[in-house]
């Protein structure tokens, strides 16, 4: 994807689905729902739907677990746009084309962005099957998505000392709250993948003060932030990271753990949603 049309290609692309989508204006939020947390599409009301090959810039999602789909509904009475499925820098695409997607949810009028994420649990009071409110993260990858010539309507130098927004982080606390659901908190560390962490990787995690570990996730919330969007975030601990694990870990476990919460973590954004202004 050429650097310089990156937000020409994203308006064009929004422009091309949104009479497919047949948004109710603009979205209150957009979604990005990851591995085996694309459940969430079973609760929207008017549920329109854009598989990936038909947005231009999009490629096809290649992950199990990520359905493909660009979504527009209700959700609480909201209405949203989501991503079932998301781009991944260890698929080998750029990180360009990994933060493309949120340009064009920004396009599509989305003022914030929330993403999710299944993650190895790297904090040894966490369990499989724990809830993380993403406070901060750490981009590990060696990647970032604004390497290049200036996009327009970007930040050169966009602030990340609060990537993800304290008042939207409160907000999934006390929708929590209501609904009864636990939740932790803490710091997400996004590497390039696609192997799983070594323990000694994983020590090093611990000592720079990760709560959590992925492969995804930080180039959207970059490029969100490059464009002015307010982002929360949510991590299911899908399993404890190598060395802290007594078994291998697997892509199979990731995807049983989501399936075993998916229920609640539904429960969370849905309740977030309805309480979101605007």
């Amino acid at each position: 994807m050429s650097a310089a049309t990156s937000a020409a290609r994203a308006r064009d692309a929004a422009e091309r689905v949104r009479d497919r989508l047949k948004l109710d204006g603009a979205p209150v939020a957009a979604i990005v729902l990851g591995s085996g947390l694309g459940g969430l599409a079973d609760r929207l009301e008017r549920p329109r739907r854009v598989r990936y090959g038909e947005v231009p810039g999009f490629p096809s999602a290649t992950v199990e677990g990520h359905a493909g789909m660009l979504l527009a509904g209700r959700l609480a009475g909201r209405e949203i746009v989501a991503m079932a499925g998301r781009f991944h820098l260890y698929e080998g695409h750029p990180a360009r084309t990994a933060g493309f997607p949120v340009r064009v949810l920004r396009a599509l009028g989305a003022p914030m962005l929330v993403v999710s994420n299944a993650a190895g649990g790297v904090n040894r009071t966490f369990e499989p099957g724990d809830l993380m409110v993403i406070a901060d993260h750490a981009n590990l990858t060696g990647m970032n998505p604004l390497e290049g010539p200036v996009e327009e309507g970007d930040l050169r130098f966009p602030d990340m000392s609060e990537p993800y927004d304290a008042r939207l982080r409160a907000l999934l606390h006390a929708s929590a709250a209501s609904r009864a659901i636990s939740l932790r908190e803490g710091v997400y560390a996004a590497l390039l993948g696609p192997a799983y962490e070594t323990p000694a990787e994983v020590r090093m995690l611990e000592r720079l003060g990760a709560d959590a570990v992925g492969m995804s996730t930080v180039p959207e919330v970059i490029v969100a932030r490059a464009l002015g969007m307010r982002v929360a975030g949510v991590s299911c601990i899908t399993n404890m990271a190598a060395g802290i694990a007594r078994e291998p870990l697997s892509h199979d476990e990731v995807l049983a753990t989501t399936r075993r919460v998916a229920r609640v973590f539904e429960d969370l954004i849905e309740e977030f949603v309805g309480r979101l202004d605007g």
